[in-house]
């Protein structure tokens, strides 16, 4: 499938580009999946830490996300063979210019509000 291009003007967002657009802002407008997102951008990287950033979420939540978030190569999951076994989370590459793309978005909730 050929990805249209990204458009430089709000104006010129089409119908096609609209619906192909869609699926992807609903992924990432998720309960807690741009919390998630920001935690981890901010240099959380193991669980505790990750669900100490996201206040209110439940673990069991915070796992789902994470796999989630893993399986749309947006978050690497890395297991540390010690014991106990430690695990870490880190964005992607893919998952960093995710976040880059959410930044707009923090900044317009900072000067307008809800």
């Amino acid at each position: 499938m050929t990805r249209s291009p990204i458009p430089q003007r709000q104006d010129r967002i089409d119908d096609a580009t609209c619906r192909e657009s869609t699926a992807g802002l609903e992924f990432v407008g998720r309960r807690w999946t741009g919390a998630v997102m920001l935690a981890l951008g901010r240099g959380a990287s193991r669980f505790g830490e990750i669900e100490a950033a996201v206040d209110g979420i439940s673990a069991r939540l915070l796992t789902a996300r994470l796999r989630e978030l893993e399986s749309h190569d947006l978050v690497e999951r890395e297991v540390i063979p010690t014991t106990p076994v430690s695990v870490r989370y880190r964005l992607t590459p893919r998952g960093r210019d995710l976040l880059a793309a959410m930044q707009p978005l923090v900044a317009y909730h900072l000067r307008w509000g809800d």
